[in-house]
């Protein structure tokens, strides 16, 4: 017989608060830099935070320090609940976002790294605010890298054991022997592109502040902006967006690629089929937008800044190049208004909401390594039906793949689209509009942002009913958790002793 060992649980949960809580003292020292009267109400979240995390420790402290996997479902599944619900204080402790609901929504956004916002003016928000801000997106984008590294492999998530296999994880292919070197060389990487990030804004012209938060936003592919227009605020500064452009490219690629790259090691990096294919499709729609929006769209009327300093064409490729990589990545930033531009494009950038990046990068969606799997295996069904005594296995990397990777990945994806479907009609029930409620449902499972209809780029969550912005928050946690993980909880069998 065996039962759920809450101990290990609950003990791991306190660690995760403390972890929280900790992080909120960058916010509470920038606050007080500033002479903020808010400073007080983000050290008060801090302190609560601490206190509550290092009780639960301290209760939990004598312990059976064996983790199955349904104490790993749990822990993973609840220490983003407990960081959203710590993580939400200090919006209602300064009184930024005094609701419940809206603080909630904020941070689950924030965390997951999807960025839709309930905030009408982001602007008058205190600074020690703002940072915290985007903060839950790093952290949140720092802890999806950990998941795909230690925990999703042993799990048996479709697509991940492709990423193990690449590097991390128990397989014959690692970057370091024990996975906790592998998930520290991936968390200098992250934290290295965030400070190069920060130092280049700085230097093509935002402010300090402006620029550490964007490089947080963008290394987690998250897109909380500290400008209501997001980064049409700079369209009359054009490589200030080529620099965000850069860095939501490198930040939706396996971090594993950047590792390889930095050790010199471009055998590897050119080899990696996944970062190949995600290069052409950003390519192939990228041309394609440019291409609509220089012959049949006028950028200035969708754009919040009219100033376009180096020429049509460039501001076409640039405006077409940063949102084909804001919504793959699933970032989320906004250029410009796209809907306004050509009505394909539309369509195009809603199919792309369910591309998604690469495996083992922060970047939320189904990923591209399943679509290639998917693709592939499709492809070979022709040749079964053919030629049905013949074994033709799926080939990613040169290498066979197991067939229950396949039928795990082909799983996810009915489950991914069943999610989708479901979400767009709960939405459609509690008054949504048609437009409206299929581009929140999946924006909010893809962890992309800013959808369609009344949730458009240059709109934003806070007209949602109160049960809506709950559900768009559901499926967020879902989505960055690659559904499996949280929908198993929710299962009888699951409870059950064994």
């Amino acid at each position: 017989m065996y039962s759920i060992n809450y101990k290990i649980v609950f003990h791991t949960l306190g660690l995760i608060l403390i972890f929280n809580g900790a992080f909120m003292l960058i916010p509470t020292l920038t606050s007080w830099y500033y002479g903020e009267a808010e400073t007080l109400g983000i050290a008060s979240a801090a302190i609560t935070t601490l206190f509550v995390g290092f009780l639960i420790m301290f209760v939990t402290r004598f312990h059976d320090k064996s983790i199955q996997q349904k104490e790993g479902y749990l822990i993973v599944t609840f220490s983003w609940i407990f960081m959203v619900i710590s993580g939400m204080l200090p919006y209602i402790f300064t009184k930024s976002i005094p609701q419940i609901t809206d603080a909630f929504f904020e941070t689950m956004s924030g965390y997951t790294t999807t960025g839709s916002s309930i905030l009408s003016d982001i602007e008058v928000l205190p600074k020690g605010i703002l940072l915290w801000r985007s903060l839950t997106h790093w952290i949140g984008g720092m802890g999806i890298i950990v998941l795909a590294v230690a925990i999703f492999p042993l799990f048996g998530i479709g697509g991940m054991q492709l990423f193990s296999a690449e590097a991390p994880g128990p397989s014959a292919d690692k970057l370091k022997p024990r996975i906790a070197d592998t998930a520290k060389r991936l968390w200098l990487i992250y934290l290295g592109y965030t400070i190069v990030e920060a130092i280049l804004l700085n230097i093509a012209g935002m402010t300090l502040f402006d620029a550490v938060n964007h490089a947080l936003s963008t290394l987690s592919t998250g897109g909380f902006s500290t400008k209501n227009e997001s980064l049409a605020y700079w369209n009359d500064q054009p490589m200030i967006q080529y620099i965000i452009i850069l860095f939501m490219f490198l930040a939706g690629t396996n971090f594993v690629v950047s590792y390889y790259g930095f050790k010199l090691n471009f055998k590897k990096v050119l080899a990696n089929e996944e970062f190949k294919v995600f290069t052409i499709f950003v390519s192939v729609f990228t041309i394609l937008a440019t291409l609509l929006i220089y012959f049949q769209a006028d950028v200035s009327l969708s754009s919040v800044h009219h100033p376009e300093v180096l020429g049509a064409f460039e501001s076409a490729f640039r405006h077409a190049i940063f949102q084909v990589l804001a919504i793959i990545t699933t970032t989320g930033f906004v250029s410009a208004d796209y809907t306004m531009w050509v009505p394909f494009l539309t369509v195009m950038f809603f199919g792309l909401f369910f591309l998604g990046g690469s495996a083992g990068s922060t970047s939320g969606g189904v990923k591209v390594v399943r679509h290639l799997i998917m693709i592939k295996n499709g492809i070979l069904e022709f040749k079964r039906i053919l030629h049905p005594n013949a074994v033709l296995p799926v080939r990613y990397a040169k290498r066979a793949v197991n067939s229950q990777i396949v039928y795990n990945i082909l799983g996810f994806f009915i489950l991914y689209m069943l999610s989708f479907i479901i979400g767009a009609v709960v939405l459609g029930a509690l008054g949504l509009n048609l437009e409206t409620a299929i581009g929140g449902a999946a924006s909010s499972l893809g962890n992309v942002g800013p959808a369609f209809g009344k949730l458009g780029p240059v709109d934003n969550y806070s007209a949602l009913p109160s049960a809506a912005k709950w559900w768009c928050s559901f499926l967020m946690l879902i989505g960055r958790l690659e559904l499996f993980t949280v929908l198993i909880i929710l299962t009888p069998f699951f409870w059950r002793d064994r």
